[in-house]
């Protein structure tokens, strides 16, 4: 009792955002082989997962999509009937209360799998502004709470946030992954968000692993743009960079526990070899020790129920 009074570092469900991975369809729940316990939901699983969520006492959601068809031009990401809009309105109506954040890129949408428009195999970045923002908004009509920009598109916070002001939508705030590393911790959400880049690969525009310095540069980039909240990706592989960002900016801090470090615990715990609730507990308090304030994971409801038990 004495130890608990004295825990210089509190974690709460109230800090975890879970991810769901949102398809077309009905009563389909289809789990992602390289994530245990995570899987591909129709909107009516959606909805179902995100009760069950807020029953845990989980706040908060981000909604990844799985279109039915991909294009050049990613239209299925600012589409009003697109996959991940009609799961806002859909959770919106059964759980109120949820903190609703749609993920804002355009890899899962176009038939490239880059996370912008592309001409003769090179990602163009001003011309990948505007469509970003056509989903952002697209995503705040539809209700989302938060609009996520996760592509990595210099400017991008300033566009989405030009484009929601225009439109009305001054309250709906925007969580940047300003420090998105060129991570290979991404395999499985790759599967899960059926993402991965038709050629090539992301490193053009997401950060280099060694850097932290230019963790800073971004991070100040998306602050005077008028982001909300900032976002280190991954999570416990960089929590030097997560400090170092806390320690500059007085913005909330996220952080996102990807699929890859949750696929490791998930394996390790499989064959036996870690006691999986203790490392659960103990990794997701690292990154709110090491300064995140909302912690984006896919343990979320598990860990809830852990906190529960304590």
């Amino acid at each position: 009792m004495l130890r608990s009074l004295v825990r210089e570092t509190q974690l709460s469900a109230n800090q975890f955002i879970l991810p769901l991975f949102v398809c077309p369809g009905g009563k389909i729940r289809r789990e992602v082989s390289s994530m245990p316990g995570v899987y591909n939901f129709s909107v009516d699983e959606a909805v179902n997962e995100a009760l069950m969520a807020a029953e845990s006492g989980v706040r908060g959601l981000i909604l990844f999509g799985l279109p039915e068809s991909k294009d050049e031009l990613a239209s299925g990401a600012y589409a009003e009937d697109g996959i991940v809009q009609k799961a806002i309105r859909a959770i919106r109506k059964a759980a109120p209360d949820l903190v609703i954040m749609a993920d804002t890129c355009l890899c899962e949408y176009t038939s490239h799998g880059h996370c912008g428009v592309v001409r003769e195999k090179e990602v163009l970045n001003d011309e990948s502004l505007e469509l970003l923002a056509r989903t952002a908004v697209s995503q705040a009509q539809a209700g989302a709470d938060v609009v996520a920009p996760s592509a990595m598109m210099d400017g991008q916070v300033g566009a989405i946030r030009e484009a929601l002001d225009s439109a009305g939508l001054h309250e709906v705030a925007i969580m940047s992954y300003s420090v998105k590393y060129a991570s290979a911790f991404y395999g499985p959400f790759r599967e899960a968000a059926e993402s991965a880049p038709a050629f090539g690969d992301r490193r053009a525009y997401q950060m280099d692993p060694p850097n932290a310095r230019e963790a800073l540069r971004e991070a100040e980039l998306d602050y005077s743009e008028g982001a909300d909240i900032l976002m280190v990706k991954p999570a416990t592989i960089y929590l030097d960079v997560l400090k170092l960002i806390r320690d500059r900016f007085d913005l909330p801090l996220a952080a996102y526990h990807v699929s890859g470090e949750y696929a490791l615990i998930k394996a390790a715990a499989q064959k036996g070899w870690i006691d999986e609730s203790r490392v659960i507990l103990e990794t997701l308090t690292g990154i709110k020790r090491a300064g995140a304030d909302i912690i984006i994971t896919y343990f979320a409801r598990e860990a809830a129920g852990l906190l529960d038990q304590q």
